[in-house]
């Protein structure tokens, strides 16, 4: 629904976007394609793919038709091969709502070309922050890398009818606020070791494949990563932390709201 309900983020992450130095193109990793090793969208088209059911009929009439980047894709896997990290051309996969949705408020236009990297099926964040760190060079050749994935999420307690009234709202907040200061402190060990450390994380994350690109984003910032800034995006459904964060942020670049 944040497609079509911005919410405090998408301003702001539409602001962003008007500020950020425009990329050459973009890479997506988002949990909604999860693979066994890692895919790279390679068609020379991409569709808008509308993977969900059961929402308001708006939600799948929109598009967003940004080019695609063929060339790129091979430089991505090109990338990933000298790191050791196999990846395979996948040029019949569309762009999920994990990559559009977001996108949308980032790049309205849709004139940032725009691939996707699928989110290897592994349930370790030491993974996705390798991952993330063999495509640390795409900075150096102006590639914007987003990871797309959700700072808390509990669908059981988005859609349970009890939820407004059980104070739910309060354990996102301190969940989000936790993940706030070990990236602030560049304190990557606890991050890691997230799901013993951090407050309420099992609820906050029944399972985790939402939080994993958290570390591939911290991967591909490189030494960079602890340049970092939060993007407040306020609680949605009661229980769904919207913030996002900047990593390799740089001087001169302020985030919308901190």
């Amino acid at each position: 629904m944040f497609a079509v309900e911005p919410g405090l983020l998408g301003p702001r992450l539409g602001e962003l976007g008007r500020r950020l130095p425009r990329p050459r193109a973009a890479v997506v990793l988002s949990p909604h394609w999860m693979t066994r090793g890692v895919r790279v969208q390679s068609g020379a088209a991409l569709d808008t793919v509308h993977d969900f059911g059961g929402f308001p009929r708006e939600l799948y009439s929109l598009q967003y038709p940004a080019p695609a980047a063929p060339a790129l894709a091979a430089e991505v896997i090109a990338t990933l091969a000298h790191h050791g990290i196999e990846a395979i051309a996948d040029a019949g996969r569309g762009r999920d709502h994990g990559a559009w949705v977001p996108l949308m408020h980032l790049f309205p236009e849709a004139d940032v070309p725009v691939i996707q990297i699928s989110q290897p099926a592994v349930p370790s964040p030491l993974a996705l922050l390798e991952l993330g760190q063999a495509l640390a060079t795409l900075r150096e050749q102006d590639i914007l890398f987003v990871a797309s994935g959700s700072l808390t999420h509990n669908l059981h307690e988005v859609f349970a009818e009890h939820a407004a009234q059980s104070g739910v709202e309060a354990y996102a907040s301190t969940f989000a606020d936790w993940v706030w200061k070990q990236i602030d402190e560049g304190a990557l060990g606890e991050l890691l070791d997230y799901r013993t450390k951090a407050p309420f994380a099992v609820r906050a994350h029944p399972t985790d494949e939402h939080f994993l690109p958290l570390f591939a984003a911290i991967g591909a910032a490189g030494k960079d990563w602890t340049q970092s800034a939060r993007i407040s995006g306020g609680i949605t459904h009661d229980v769904l932390a919207m913030d996002s964060f900047m990593f390799g942020t740089g001087p001169g670049l302020a985030p919308p709201n901190r």
